[in-house]
């Protein structure tokens, strides 16, 4: 017997990673900067992985290395600070504040998912998920702070 809500969950969550994906390359298209350019693609390859292993999941019912997750930092930068809208020549800043923010929300998503189960195979994966999107805001943020804050030569 197929489980609908677990299947409800992933389909939800499948949609959101192509929506995903779709957007970063989208902002891809935009930017011109070619490090912030370079970084949207990649994040638009990571969240494909994303859609890749849940059709897996949902094809096989695996959950390898579900409960494995390493320490992210989080540097809280997209909870305190609003990112600006999509637009033309945006400064690299702006576009991994965009990203952060982004993957804040995918973050948000997936622990809520799993906040709502109790312990088992469906909240392992639900929070596999939060935490690869957590890696990838820390990635955008660390990339933000660098940009935003450039070191000089004084200090």
């Amino acid at each position: 017997m197929k489980d609908a809500n677990l299947d409800s969950i992933i389909e939800k969550a499948i949609a959101n990673e192509e929506e995903a994906n779709q957007f970063y390359l989208k902002l891809a298209g935009i930017v011109t900067d070619k490090s912030a350019k370079d970084t949207l693609i990649y994040l638009a390859g990571e969240e494909k992985k994303h859609k890749e292993y849940l059709l897996r999941y949902r094809q096989e019912k695996f959950i390898a290395n579900a409960t494995k997750s390493s320490e992210v930092a989080n540097y809280k930068i997209a909870e305190y600070l609003h990112s600006p809208e999509v637009k033309d020549n945006m400064e690299s800043k702006d576009v991994y504040l965009i990203a952060a923010e982004r993957e804040l929300n995918s973050y948000n998503f997936y622990k809520g998912l799993a906040s709502l189960h109790p312990d088992g195979e469906i909240k392992d994966m639900l929070l596999k998920m939060a935490t690869e999107e957590l890696k990838h805001k820390e990635k955008v943020e660390y990339l933000y702070a660098n940009t935003a804050f450039v070191q000089t030569d004084g200090g």
